[in-house]
């Protein structure tokens, strides 16, 4: 996949990220948004994991979000299976540096209706930690719906925390 979002491209991953990947996703405010499965520190075997984990999919559904030629953060989604099987949970993240610019709007912006589309899906869910209000603006400027607030359903980072689920929903498809 390559999709030019104006002030970014979203690309497949290259094990010539790696570097580019480590220095942006060893963050701990990143991490802060994240769920369980990304690490931190974030290191070299970690990337190392993820490659292998990228190079197992028969069909990516991860991808790099590349400024100026760089691979500063990551969106993707996870498949539904079984009663699932026409949702996925929709992410992404972006390294500190790149915050503010407009650059996961415009990804989310394009790549979320992509994701529909490719994989034949209705519904994408993306979940955010109660105190990132910037996601939720990112989901909102990008036709998410906020359908509700599961209290107190994360821990992360010592704290007990409510988690907001947004959803965008392809009403063509249902």
């Amino acid at each position: 996949m390559r999709i030019d979002c104006g002030n970014c491209v979203v690309r497949d991953w290259a094990r010539s990220d790696k570097p580019s990947l480590i220095q942006h996703a060893n963050n701990r405010k990143v991490w802060r948004n994240l769920t369980h499965r990304f690490p931190h520190p974030y290191t070299d075997a970690d990337a190392e994991g993820w490659f292998s984990l990228l190079e197992s999919m028969q069909e990516p559904t991860h991808w790099a979000i590349e400024v100026e030629g760089r691979a500063v953060g990551a969106i993707g989604c996870i498949l539904g299976k079984g009663v699932h099987a026409k949702s996925a949970h929709f992410g992404y993240w972006l390294g500190e540096a790149y915050w503010g610019r407009g650059i996961v709007t415009a990804a989310v912006q394009r790549v979320a209706p992509s994701v529909l589309s490719r994989f034949r899906l209705v519904r994408l869910e993306s979940p955010v930690f109660e105190w990132n209000p910037a996601s939720m603006r990112v989901l909102e400027k990008c036709g998410f719906t906020r359908e509700g607030v599961l209290r107190l359903s994360i821990v992360k980072d010592g704290q007990i925390i409510d988690q907001v689920l947004y959803a965008l929903v392809d009403r063509a498809r249902d």
